[in-house]
């Protein structure tokens, strides 16, 4: 988990606008499952992805869903368009996403995003209703289990 949260604070401070998601958006919530990656719904932009590969230089990020695990410092090319980042870096896991699937895009998932305070920041996490139907959209048993425990947070609020 300490990775995950230095992962976190290098996003922080690579000073683009994020929203928390995924296992680590249902941890802020108060699940009790655990997630080995960080899950963030961002819009990249050509200089947002300059910004990730500047605060992730020092990681070693490659891409995790291509075979040849191409260096993020080098690919893309810069300047062209990227919907979903799939990176292993030297502290875990990282996926920054464009899109939130059964919720919509970041102007959408932003809107209805709550406020925690991490490591004297301001960190947007996406919405409990929000990440209940994404989980439930996913369909997969894990993430089913994670919807059913969230609605039960949920209720007791």
């Amino acid at each position: 988990m300490n990775e995950l949260n230095d992962l976190l604070s290098r996003l922080i401070l690579a000073d683009i606008e994020f929203v928390v998601v995924g296992g680590f958006g249902g941890i802020l919530h108060g699940s009790s499952y655990t997630t080995r990656d960080l899950d963030v719904c961002a819009v990249l932009t050509p200089a947002n992805v300059e910004k990730l590969r500047a605060s992730f230089k020092d990681l070693h990020p490659v891409h995790r869903h291509n075979p040849n695990r191409l260096s993020f410092l080098e690919n893309p090319a810069p300047g062209a368009p990227v919907k979903n980042l799939y990176l292993t870096t030297d502290l875990g896991p990282l996926d920054v996403l464009s899109e939130i699937t059964g919720v919509g895009d970041y102007a959408r998932v932003a809107s209805r995003a709550v406020d925690v305070e991490m490591f004297g920041h301001r960190v947007r996490v996406i919405g409990i209703e929000d990440l209940i139907a994404a989980k439930e959209t996913l369909g997969r048993e894990k993430d089913l289990l994670a919807a059913k425990e969230l609605r039960a947070i949920l209720d007791r609020r």
